[in-house]
């Protein structure tokens, strides 16, 4: 069973950990990695917006949760629709086979539902995730460019899911 529980300050040097294999994964297959920003990217566990994902007191995922749209990714009137939104999710390549990208974005969609949220939102820049997160039953809402490289935008409707049945609790 994973869990899924809101990060603190202890949980730091587990996210760089998990954060650091991502990064070995994504460079062995020539991808870009966050090997520079691993400390920053796990500080935010202190944040109280990062949540975990953990199997056994093992962190095996982490995502950032927010509830208020980036100014230039949603207009006021999508903004205005209640949402949350996924910023920042990595997973252990270790524990590829559960999926836990899937079972983090699953969370949501149940988590937006139980707080009376329309949607999930999520971004991202490279059209590989684009498709990974329509598996996940995302779709691509638009696509913008940025300084930062070319920013698609997705998201799926909050509903009520049985996470028992996906092996997944909340905490």
């Amino acid at each position: 069973m994973f869990t899924m529980r809101p990060a603190t300050e202890d949980d730091v040097t587990g996210v760089a950990e998990m954060i650091r294999a991502r990064c070995g994964w994504q460079e062995q297959r020539g991808l870009e990695s966050w090997r520079e920003e691993v400390d920053d990217l796990a500080g935010q566990a202190g944040s109280g917006f990062m949540w975990l994902l953990e199997d056994g007191g093992r962190v095996v995922g982490c995502t950032t949760v927010t509830t208020h749209s980036p100014p230039k990714d949603w207009t006021p009137e999508e903004a205005a629709d209640p949402a949350l939104y996924l910023f920042t999710t990595v997973t252990d390549p270790a524990y590829r086979e559960h999926k836990p990208g899937t079972l983090i974005a699953l969370w949501a969609v149940d988590q937006a539902a139980r707080q009376g949220r329309q949607w999930v939102r999520r971004g991202c820049y490279f059209p590989e995730l684009v498709k990974y997160y329509e598996t996940q039953g995302y779709d691509l809402i638009k696509e913008q460019d940025r300084s930062a490289g070319h920013l698609y935008l997705l998201a799926r409707r909050a509903e009520r899911l049985d996470l028992d049945a996906l092996g997944l609790m909340t905490v």
